[in-house]
Parts: C-alpha cells; sequence; structure tokens
C-alpha cells in the first residue's frame, strides 16, 4: 500500500503536468507498473520537457471530416507542453510509442524543416489554394515555439505566398508575430480563434497547467482584436457539471476584449482521454467527479464518447440541447457572429525565387 509521503513526492515529481499517469501507449507490447518491493527507492525528480527532432517529407495534412471547417492542417509539433488534461489529441502519441498520459506533455517532437516543406508543396504546380488550419491538434505556439520558431518560419512561408490561414492556439507566443499576421489579416488572409475554458484561475492551473491564465488569454485577445486582426473565442471544451456554467460569463469577457465570433466545444473523451481525465476528476475534483462524467455519458449516449459526426463536438440529449440554446442566446445578446468573414484566396502566388526570370507582363 502507498503512504500519503509516497503520493506526495509523486505529485512533486510532476508539479506543472496535466496527466497523473504514464501508462504505456496501447500498441506497446509491455506495461510499465510501478511496485513497491521493500527497498528503498530514489525520490522521483520533477519530469523534464525532452523534445526530438523530426523532418517529415509533406506537412499539409488532408482530411474529408464533415463537420470541421477546413479540409487541410499543419501541425509544428507532435505532443504539448501546455499539457491540457482534456486534449484529444493525446491518443495520437500512442501511435509514436508514447503514452498518451505524461508522456504526451513532456516528449514532444519539433519539426523544423516544415517551413521549408511547405514552400515546396505550395509551389507544385497543382496546389489548389484553401485556408490552412493551425492549431486544431497540438498547440503551434506551445512553450518550446520560443526556442524552435517553427511557427514563425511557417507563418513567414505563407505570409510570402499570400496564403490565407487560420491559427487556433491559447500562447501569448503568438504576440510575437503580430508583424505578420496584422499585414496577413488586413489583406483578408488571417484569423485566430482563442480557447477560453473556464475563467477560474486556479481550476486553470489545475486542468491546463503551462497555459497562460485566463485574464492573460482576454488580454491576448485583445491585443489581436486591436492589431486587426478577426479574433474568434472558443469556449472548449465546456466540461458539463465543472465549467458549463460559466459560458455566459466567457462569451461576455471576450466580447469586452474584442472577439468578433464564438464558438464552443463539448468535451470529448476519445480513447485513453477517458480514463486520463477521470484519473484527474479523482486527484482534483473528486466531489465533482460523479455529476462530470454522468453528464458526459448522458449527452454521449450512455458511453463515455461517441465519435460520430454531427454530434461528437455537442453531443446529444436534452442537457446539449440546453447548452446549444444558451449559447445561441448568449451569442445573440453579445452581436458574437456565428462565422468570421471568409479569408480571400485569389492573391495566392508563388513567389520569385532567386535567378528566376521576371515576367515582363
Amino acid at each position: 500500500m502507498e503512504s500519503d509521503q509516497d503520493s506526495k513526492i509523486r505529485a512533486e515529481a510532476r508539479r506543472g503536468r496535466g496527466a497523473v499517469s504514464n501508462a504505456s501507449g496501447r500498441f506497446e507490447p509491455y506495461q510499465r507498473v510501478a511496485i513497491d518491493d521493500g527497498w528503498d527507492q530514489e525520490v522521483p525528480r520533477a519530469l523534464k520537457t525532452h523534445v526530438a527532432i523530426e523532418n517529415p517529407r509533406s506537412v499539409i495534412t488532408h482530411n474529408q471530416s464533415p463537420d470541421i471547417g477546413f479540409d487541410r492542417s499543419i501541425n509544428p509539433y507532435r505532443g504539448c507542453e501546455h499539457g491540457c488534461i482534456y486534449c484529444f489529441a493525446r491518443p495520437t502519441h500512442a501511435f509514436l510509442g508514447y503514452s498518451p498520459g505524461l508522456d504526451f506533455e513532456t516528449q514532444l517532437i519539433a519539426r523544423p524543416n516544415a517551413p521549408r516543406r511547405l514552400e515546396q508543396e505550395l509551389s507544385r504546380p497543382r496546389y489548389q489554394v484553401a485556408p490552412i488550419a493551425i492549431g486544431t491538434n497540438t498547440d503551434p505556439y506551445q512553450p518550446i515555439e520560443a526556442q524552435y520558431r517553427v511557427m514563425r518560419g511557417v507563418i513567414e512561408v505563407l505570409s510570402d505566398f499570400r496564403h490565407p490561414v487560420t491559427i487556433v492556439t491559447k500562447g501569448t507566443l503568438i504576440e510575437r508575430d503580430l508583424d505578420l499576421l496584422a499585414d496577413m489579416a488586413k489583406a483578408g488572409l488571417a484569423h485566430v480563434g482563442i480557447s477560453v475554458t473556464t475563467l477560474d484561475a486556479g481550476l486553470s492551473r489545475r486542468m491546463e497547467p503551462r497555459v497562460p491564465s485566463p485574464v492573460r488569454r482576454l488580454r491576448l485577445i485583445e491585443r489581436l482584436a486591436g492589431a486587426g486582426i478577426p479574433v474568434r473565442v472558443m469556449v472548449a471544451p465546456v466540461v458539463p457539471g465543472l465549467t458549463d456554467h460559466e459560458l455566459e460569463a466567457i462569451l461576455s469577457a471576450a466580447n469586452d476584449a474584442g472577439a468578433r465570433a464564438a464558438s464552443y466545444i463539448l468535451l470529448r473523451l476519445p480513447g485513453e482521454v477517458s480514463g486520463l481525465f477521470q484519473d484527474w476528476l479523482a486527484e482534483h475534483a473528486p466531489d465533482r467527479a460523479t455529476r462530470v462524467m454522468g453528464r458526459m455519458r448522458e449527452m454521449r449516449g450512455g458511453e463515455d464518447y461517441d465519435a460520430a459526426f454531427g454530434t461528437r463536438m455537442v453531443g446529444q440529449g436534452t442537457f446539449s440541447a440546453l447548452l446549444r440554446h444558451r449559447f445561441a442566446i448568449a451569442r445573440t445578446r453579445l452581436g458574437l457572429s456565428r462565422d468570421l468573414p471568409a479569408l480571400r484566396r485569389d492573391l495566392f502566388a508563388v513567389p520569385p525565387r532567386a535567378g528566376d526570370q521576371l515576367s515582363l507582363f
């Protein structure tokens, strides 16, 4: 049986992290299990972030999902140091031989050649322009971007090609790129979505430990809007029984900060995320755990998750309908749009390279 001291040591080792466990990925042949064999054990050290380098042959990923508003995306990084316990992208780490738990937020992969690969893909004669979405899987402005600057390089390429882009982030590092994004937005080439899960700073720190505070994200919306960049506030995810009561307050605060549009997404618990999230509830919100999971199953047809197109983002049933109704009323009252203005595609052009012959016309 573990002692309280053992639990405290483990908690100290993962301070600043979201997951409370690090079970082996589902594709691994062996499982790691910690046991007390009676011998003295080394006190766990604080988990550090490790970054590996990947050089992909292509960076634009295409999808045909009918319930999302883009058909292509770019992921500058795999894994995310923000450590959001609810992140639906966690199971993707299992494909890399890592755990979707603590590995997802500590064993990261950067793709520094992404800007060069993107330039090659956009230069292909048959390329058909459409907005590229960035930040739909892991956050492109997570802390390691300050060192690796992959996202900065990607934005520079998109700016050079006059290519439309939509960005979703919680990271204030995006402010570094206002010089590029403001010019692109002025030309109708850029939108930004800022995710705000809760206005409760304490809950945010526990649930999304390395994300800027809610107040800081509201200031980020203000800065982006002040630079002329159309901003959508994304109440995502809405956690029933834990954060759903904040829906109207978040929309109102974001509207005051300058957001022009709004959306929300219900908590999604695919694959290993369900177990990880329930472990987090047991440690950080034990008095809410039964209520939260009961609501989730009520909205997911009795299961922890339902991946069906059309309902996976909003759920189903009475509580889901009530949430949609509340959102619609608040959005109308505040004058927030459903969608931001369409991005332009007609400005796209492959920039001339050194040595190219200039056109006479």
